[in-house]
């Protein structure tokens, strides 16, 4: 594409040099290191780095042109190796709509489903991902945990990736026939303009707790940055809200968008909480064991019961905001609105997603073989808040009976929000019977620190229940080797992550191997091992 018809009709400053509208533009990039032959190439201010620094760097690289916001890179636009330089006012923003630009505008060709909130976004837009394949819909997906851009399914380096390399998924996903994607919109993404660029035609709103406080400073500002989804759905579009978040209403003011408002009944018919517009779905949790829920959801596609391998009440939440999310697209996709029968089979395929309440068992994490030797049951979630480690341990609480008792092993993350740590300590002393302390991903942190701030929240008449065990591995260890039979233990925090970063010997943050699931695992394996050792030499 050359770059007049790609900068057209944008609110920019175009470029001086002659010539300038024939150039021929055949990649998208913001790092240097990947410019090739005929790049444009967006040197702009991160927050780890500055790309204005190595502008000049990829025009010897063969970038044909840079689109910044910065004034004095004009200077690039003369001499001989000159390159005409682009000039935004908000070039974040300029960035992702001349990347959808460039691949063909694919958000515009897919029913796109966006997500946010503090909690739940991986969950929901999981389960929409698998609720339309099973419909027979192919729908691409982007989270935290997994994409799949309709070639391949694999793991995900960060919740909603940058404006180019978003743009450049759904094109994949396009050319590989999709005619949907779920994808989370995360905060930092919101505030930084990532998805500015797409066409969205479901925004969903999940809740909003304590989080993120380190970058975006206030609460005020954190659920600013994810009402800003709401403002980019057309009047053609669809909002869903769960209703009974305080936030619900403030996350739609001003959208222009119709919105539906989910609840989660509980013995009433409208959950009082609701806010100022009635709830359009509802959802009741019917039965719960450790293994699953059967739910009874109600909204315009009627009234359906199904059962799901999900627990907890933010589950059931989750699961019907993803049903109506794929009724709001039912009538594009299917020619018809979702009835019953296509939930209930929707609904028989679905999962948690990977380190969501996932079990590991002797054998390995995916092992479904039951040990003839009793062992306590041992779950991998990633939450990583107080209110995230409230709803898991909540959840797995319902389910459980005497003799069992809940055990949780958890920390925090370094270097990020450090005013949910003392509400996590509080958090696990109040819901678990026995906790375990300890490190998360310290980074530059020293773990000790950030356990005695996790600590400072714990109630002193809670301190018994209390033990400190620094290093991660030994306490996945402990927690297992100690545990009863009958217990449930929660390993919570890092859920599908497989690294950790730390300090290491010599004070330099390094990243290593680390698997919640397979040390859980191994754990497990070594129990049995020896339980089975000591009842023969008995």
């Amino acid at each position: 594409m050359n770059l007049e018809p790609l900068i057209a009709e944008l609110e920019l400053k175009p470029p001086t040099r002659a010539g300038w509208r024939s150039v021929r533009i055949c990649d998208l990039t913001e790092d240097s290191r990947t410019v090739v032959p005929g790049s444009l190439f967006v040197a702009r201010r991160g927050l780890k780095a500055d790309g204005t620094v190595f502008a000049r760097d990829a025009v010897r690289a063969g970038a044909v042109a840079i689109l910044t916001d910065d004034g004095s890179l004009s200077k690039l636009e003369s001499g001989h190796d000159g390159v005409p330089v682009v000039l935004a006012k908000d070039v974040a923003l300029a960035s992702a709509l001349v990347a959808e630009r460039f691949f063909g505008n694919p958000s515009s060709k897919l029913a796109a489903i966006a997500v946010t909130g503090t909690n739940g976004k991986t969950t929901t837009t999981y389960l929409v991902w698998q609720m339309l394949n099973a419909l027979d819909v192919r729908c691409g997906l982007i989270g935290t945990v997994v994409i799949d851009d309709g070639r391949s399914v694999g793991p995900a380096s960060m919740t909603t990736p940058p404006a180019i390399e978003l743009s450049q998924s759904l094109a994949a996903m396009v050319e590989a026939g999709c005619r949907a994607v779920a994808l989370e919109a995360s905060s930092h993404a919101l505030d930084q303009r990532r998805v500015d660029g797409l066409a969205l035609k479901v925004g969903v709103f999940t809740n909003l707790t304590g989080d993120h406080l380190d970058y975006h400073k206030t609460m005020h500002a954190y659920a600013a940055a994810k009402a800003r989804l709401f403002g980019m759905l057309p009047p053609t579009g669809v909002a869903i809200v769960n209703a009974d978040d305080a936030a619900a209403e403030s996350m739609v003011r001003g959208c222009r968008a119709p919105v539906r408002r989910a609840t989660l009944l509980a013995g009433q018919s409208v959950n009082p909480a609701a806010g100022a517009g009635s709830p359009t779905s509802a959802v009741e949790i019917i039965s719960s064991t450790i293994d699953g829920m059967s739910l009874h959801l109600t909204g315009q596609w009627g009234a359906v019961d199904a059962s799901v391998p999900l627990i907890g009440r933010y589950n059931a939440m989750n699961v019907l905001q993803a049903v109506d999310a794929c009724d709001a697209v039912s009538a594009d996709l299917l020619g018809r609105r979702l009835t019953s029968e296509n939930i209930v089979t929707a609904l028989k395929e679905v999962s948690a997603p990977p380190g969501r309440l996932e079990p590991a068992r002797a054998g390995g994490p995916r092992s479904r073989t039951t040990s003839p030797v009793e062992l306590p049951r041992v779950f991998v979630d990633f939450a990583h808040t107080d209110d995230a480690l409230r709803n898991v341990l909540s959840a797995v609480r319902g389910v459980i009976r005497p003799p069992s008792k809940l055990w949780v092993v958890f920390g925090a993350g370094g270097d990020k929000d450090k005013t949910k740590r003392p509400r996590m300590g509080a958090a696990a002393a109040e819901l678990a019977d026995h906790v375990v302390i300890t490190s998360d991903n310290p980074r530059t942190e020293k773990p000790s620190a950030i356990v005695t701030e996790i600590l400072s929240g714990v109630p002193a008449g809670d301190r018994s229940k209390v033990e400190v065990q620094v290093e991660r591995g030994p306490a996945i260890r402990h927690a297992v080797a100690a545990a009863s039979v009958h217990d449930v233990i929660v390993l919570a925090g890092k859920g599908h992550e497989t690294e950790q970063t730390l300090l290491n010997e010599h004070g330099k943050v390094v990243t290593i191997e680390f698997d919640d699931r397979l040390i859980a695992s191994k754990a497990l394996s070594d129990r049995k091992h020896a339980t089975q050792r000591h009842a023969v030499e008995s």
